[in-house]
């Protein structure tokens, strides 16, 4: 026992290595399946150099700003006590593995398409399984590298600055141990946000053009091989859904784990690991659940042709989630003190268990309540179905509808989950519980690319025309896949609103202020800034998929005008003209949307200083998460009443199929809802994560401006009484 004591934070990069070993046994069974035909294989051949032509194009770009942020990292990092100039390095690192990630999954995805489609021929369970298990290399992979990464930094940091200076484990040395270590999580978020935006971009102009030219115009199946635009289509699956999603949850696994491990340096552990036992914490869990994410893939099976996909996938998230919780528990009994005190605010080690049982309560509740508003079948759906009996235009506003709605309960769920882990265990309690909630990403993610991977087999089955049972059994997997990555994004904004708040409360704690009072007028102005945020980033997203989709749908156009013998399979449309408008639009247009998160909170905080920064950093959490969850909701649902008709949906006792009136409303309803929730609504996570780390990070360069207001407070008068001071959190909850 003396011997684990001493070793523990060297279990935790041997448990990411572990991670890593499984997910490349998984790489090499699922490239050990049959590739299909030379048809299918020459087309999945295009697939694959088309998303790795557009990755090689993004990594040249995304190279030049990491090389002059490295630098200015660099120089940054020696002009205060608590930073080093290995910020940067940390930064080169984080970016590197973000991009690694994003690459992993995209290039198994490229992969297990048509091996999926080759299964689909034999059964149902059969391309189940290629296809999951694609999704579980994706998975294995971002969690193993986040692990690996944190956990192996850590070490470094803690005993260049920390054992090797022989310094207190809670003073100065440790903050800038910590300090060094966000610079990996700066460059994961970094990365993730322009892979998401530029990946989202990319599929999004593809998929508007292969939808409103061949489908509504040319009444040809979107996947047909006479579809100009369907080859960019399926590349947009990978580049987006999966190298995108892959960038962005490593973000967010890293950041929760930081946050936690900031605030967790603020609290005197009387323990047997040297006193830095909340700080290991959060990584253990995470190593914990990347090991049971493992465990529960092997429960994630069907036999028959009718057993249900969406149950099997639910079986594989519950195992894991449970499994998480209960060895949780005994790593928080063994590790912690009977008593801790953070800000004023005690607690117990039951108590941190505790927190993490309501961040993984929350996680769940939020899959559920996402589910419900995007599953085909459902009320939500099924209302946007019946509107678009009546048009394009009652199809949208039903969507609409619906993504307002769809805030209600998820805000209500985040708000207990805030309230409740505070109460337990103070703003450790809130970091712990975004922890505990992203300990089974490795799972999440499985679940979440296997709906891209499935959406590509069901693309190439068409191409190849394969028979008409193969393509039914890669749609029922598609339609679960839609309903899966709409709960991957509720799940992963949810996970955003809680670290962006435990990174908030680090950042306050570095710049040195007490609270964020909105009694001041400077600090007003900055909530409602910050508030507008997320709609410009959103406008600008949305801009650019309209942009390139003009360009797109013009391609197509003039393809199947100028180039005879398309429509009868005589001539091979020209799919790397189509591929090229959408990975130049996307290169272009990422930039300035990306900029904005990176820049705002610098501007801000050194010109009037970090309490008018902590107020736009409240407006833009709060819209932002807002926002994340309407786009997400509403594009997933629109998406999913495009599909009822593919399956035949019943409105007023009428069924109406493909080619229908109400199924052409519908495409326009998914035209509007794809960037929605493929382009700035799970961009909305990283937004406002990689402005609290961009925060965090220069909070010791502006803590010594922080008494400077550019704006006089507000009178202190009974007329300016209706604007209330936002007190610490230790006065609203009440200490247990």
């Amino acid at each position: 026992m003396n011997f684990l004591y001493a070793n523990l934070i060297y279990l935790i990069p041997v448990l990411g290595i572990f991670g890593i070993i499984v997910m490349f046994s998984k790489s090499k069974w699922v490239v050990r399946q049959d590739p299909g035909d030379a048809e299918m294989q020459k087309l999945s051949g295009y697939i694959a150099a088309g998303a790795m032509a557009f990755l090689k194009a993004e990594w040249k770009v995304l190279s030049y700003f990491a090389l002059v942020t490295g630098a200015l990292l660099f120089w940054s990092g020696t002009l205060v006590e608590t930073s080093s100039w290995m910020i940067s390095v940390s930064f080169l690192i984080g970016a590197f593995t973000s991009a690694l990630a994003g690459y992993i999954g995209m290039n198994i995805a490229t992969k297990a398409n048509v091996r999926t489609a080759q299964a689909a021929k034999t059964s149902l369970a059969k391309a189940f399984r290629v296809a999951f298990n694609g999704g579980s290399v994706m998975g294995l992979g971002v969690a193993g590298l986040a692990v690996l990464g944190l956990g192996s930094l850590f070490i470094v940091f803690y005993q260049l600055y920390v054992v090797q200076t022989g310094a207190e484990v809670n003073g100065k040395s440790m903050e800038k141990a910590l300090e060094v270590l966000a610079g990996f999580s700066l460059g994961a978020e970094s990365i993730a946000l322009f892979a998401r935006v530029g990946g989202g971009i990319y599929t999004k102009a593809a998929d508007v053009g292969a939808d409103l030219v061949g489908k509504v115009e040319a009444g040809i199946p979107e996947d047909d091989v006479r579809n100009p635009a369907t080859i960019a289509d399926n590349v947009g699956d990978n580049v987006g859904d999966v190298a995108g999603m892959g960038a962005d949850l490593f973000g967010s696994y890293v950041a929760t784990i930081l946050a936690t491990m900031v605030l967790g340096r603020e609290i005197t552990s009387v323990d047997n690991f040297g006193g830095i036992a909340p700080i290991l914490l959060p990584m253990l869990i995470a190593g914990l659940g990347l090991i049971f994410s493992i465990v529960s893939t092997s429960f994630v099976r069907i036999k028959n042709e009718s057993d249900s996909v969406l149950a099997a996938l639910n079986l594989g998230n519950w195992s894991s989630i449970i499994l998480t919780a209960i060895a949780s528990y005994f790593a928080v009994i063994w590790m912690l003190p009977d008593t801790m005190l953070i800000r004023g605010f005690s607690f117990t080690k039951e108590d941190v268990f505790y927190s993490i049982l309501v961040g993984l309560i929350v996680g769940t509740l939020m899959s559920l309540i996402t589910e419900y508003y995007t599953a085909m079948g459902k009320r939500p759906v099924q209302s946007i179905v019946n509107q678009s009996s009546t048009g394009h235009a009652t199809n949208i506003i039903g969507g609409l509808s619906v993504g307002m709605e769809s805030t209600l309960l998820p805000i209500l769920v985040l708000a207990f989950g805030i309230y409740g882990s505070y109460y337990f265990a103070g703003l450790y309690g809130v970091a712990i519980a975004a922890a505990g909630m992203m300990a089974t990403t490795a799972m999440q993610l499985a679940i979440d690319a296997f709906g891209p991977i499935a959406d590509n087999a069901g693309g190439i089955a068409e191409m190849s025309k394969l028979p008409a049972e193969v393509r039914e059994r890669t749609d029922n997997l598609d339609a679960v896949g839609n309903t899966t990555a709409a709960t991957g994004k509720g799940f992963a904004i949810a996970s955003a609103a809680l670290t962006s708040l435990a990174l908030f409360a680090a950042f306050v704690g570095i710049a040195g202020i007490d609270s964020i009072d909105i009694y001041k007028a400077d600090v007003l102005a900055g909530l409602f800034v910050g508030g507008m945020i997320p709609y410009i980033f959103s406008s600008l997203a949305i801009a650019a998929v309209g942009r390139a989709a003009m360009d797109m749908v013009q391609e197509v156009r003039r393809q199947f005008r100028e180039i005879p013998g398309i429509m009868e399979y005589k001539a091979r449309p020209e799919y790397e003209k189509c591929i090229a408008i959408s990975t130049k639009a996307s290169l272009r247009e990422m930039m300035l949307p990306g900029a904005i998160a990176l820049v705002v909170p610098v501007l801000v905080g050194f010109t009037l200083g970090p309490e008018v920064l902590g107020g736009v950093l409240a407006g833009v959490t709060v819209s932002g998460v807002l926002m994340g969850m309407f786009q997400s909701n509403a594009g997933g649902a629109w998406d999913n009443a495009k599909k009822s008709f593919e399956k035949g949906a019943v409105i007023n006792n009428e069924t109406f199929y493909k080619n229908s009136e109400p199924h052409k409303a519908s495409i326009t309803g998914d035209t509007v809802g794809d960037p929605f929730k493929d382009t700035s609504g799970p961009s909305m996570n990283i937004l406002i994560k990689l402005m609290s780390i961009v925060s965090l990070i220069i909070a010791p360069h502006i803590a010594d401006s922080q008494s400077q207001h550019a704006i006089k407070d507000f009178p202190k008068s009974e007329k300016a009484a209706h604007i209330i001071p936002v007190a610490p959190l230790e006065n609203i909850i009440p200490n247990n």
